[in-house]
């Protein structure tokens, strides 16, 4: 009687070429990551979408 892997836990793998391939860490002060969040809250957005939508455009990208 065959028996099958258990499922492993988390989320499913996504599709080749929409995963980040890079973390960049960066150290902040706590007031600096309070503002930073603030900041991307006012916008709707994660702090890491609101720190990159930055990085974007002083890159010109």
């Amino acid at each position: 009687m065959p028996t099958s892997k258990p499922k492993k836990p988390g989320r499913p793998r996504l599709p080749k070429g929409n995963a980040k391939a890079v973390m960049l860490r960066v150290r902040v002060t706590p007031d600096e990551r309070l503002a930073i969040e603030k900041a991307a809250k006012s916008s709707n957005q994660t702090a890491s979408e609101w720190i990159r939508s930055l990085l974007r455009t002083a890159i010109g990208k």
